[in-house]
């Protein structure tokens, strides 16, 4: 029976360092998969002996990856467990794999920005901006050493962490656990990728419908209202009660839609995009079609 190969804290050091180069190579179709690959090499050089093993794991890990840099870290834990378990002949595939990425980083990468930007840094920002105001150079030196402390100490743990509960998993293949871990980490990650379709995917069709003459006092009659800021502050109030800014009505194609279903065009887009995406299209082609055909229509003065 050959001996077991098990990663060292040594070499997951080495992925925990290599990691703080996330978006080194951060790139429009893939994003963070240049710098996710290039953190998980000293695991599989030790865990995959030939050529081919090798390069079969590092083609796998080159699939679009995107998160918070340092949320990505308890992640890279959960695979380095799935791929040292692979390595000793579990049962574990590429879609696996992919699919525990693909549902960890999306519920995940919304924790990063509010913990780490809005919380964590403004903090420390604040607490050393005081210090140096006042002429003392441990402000600078105060934030950039515990920013780092604080960075590194959370990265490091977490992948800890993640590579225990990993290894936690692996250890009931047999059980189904890893199957069920796998279809929920899918199922998460989809649902927070369509509930982001709606927030990031914008479509708007400017053709006008009908144009409706509205009766007095229907719409802020500008002439009337007071001069100067008595004036601006009238108008505010006007509209904030539910009158027009104008005389006339002016519905467009979008409107009726957003009354059908709002989003429709975005969804259909989105829906659109993953058929080409499953025809095997370029994502870069994707995104330049898309260039060009939104710079035709508005040209055109449909959207």
């Amino acid at each position: 029976m050959a001996e077991k190969i098990s990663l060292t804290k040594k070499d997951r050091l080495s992925v925990a360092w290599r990691s703080t180069f996330l978006q080194g190579s951060w790139n429009y179709e893939r994003m963070q998969n240049g710098g996710w690959a290039f953190a998980m090499i000293p695991a599989l050089k030790k865990l995959y002996t030939t050529k081919e093993d090798r390069s079969a794991a590092l083609k796998r890990h080159l699939e679009f990856f995107n998160t918070h840099p340092y949320i990505a870290s308890p992640i890279l834990g959960v695979t380095l467990a799935l791929e040292e378990e692979r390595a000793n002949g579990a049962p574990v595939d590429d879609v696996t794999i992919q699919g525990v990425k693909v549902g960890m980083m999306g519920p995940l990468a919304g924790v990063g920005d509010p913990v780490f930007w809005f919380t964590v840094r403004p903090i420390l920002g604040a607490l050393g901006a005081s210090l140096a105001l006042t002429g003392n150079i441990l402000g600078p030196i105060i934030f950039f050493v515990a920013w780092n402390i604080i960075r590194w100490a959370f990265m490091w743990y977490t992948q800890e962490f993640g590579y225990r509960a990993g290894s936690a998993i692996t250890d009931d293949l047999s059980g189904g656990l890893l199957q069920d871990v796998t279809k929920g980490a899918s199922i998460l990650g989809m649902f927070v990728l369509g509930a982001l379709v709606q927030r990031w995917v914008n479509v708007k069709f400017t053709p006008v419908v009908s144009e409706v003459k509205l009766d007095k006092g229907a719409y802020i009659d500008w002439n009337s209202l007071p001069s100067g800021a008595k004036g601006i502050q009238q108008a505010l109030q006007d509209q904030a009660s539910g009158l027009s800014l104008s005389a006339t009505k002016v519905t467009t194609l979008q409107d009726n839609l957003d009354q059908l279903i709002p989003g429709l065009a975005a969804l259909l887009l989105t829906f659109l995009c993953m058929w080409l995406l499953k025809k095997k299209v370029s994502p870069i082609i994707i995104i330049l079609g898309l260039f060009v055909v939104g710079v035709g229509l508005h040209v055109l003065g449909v959207m």
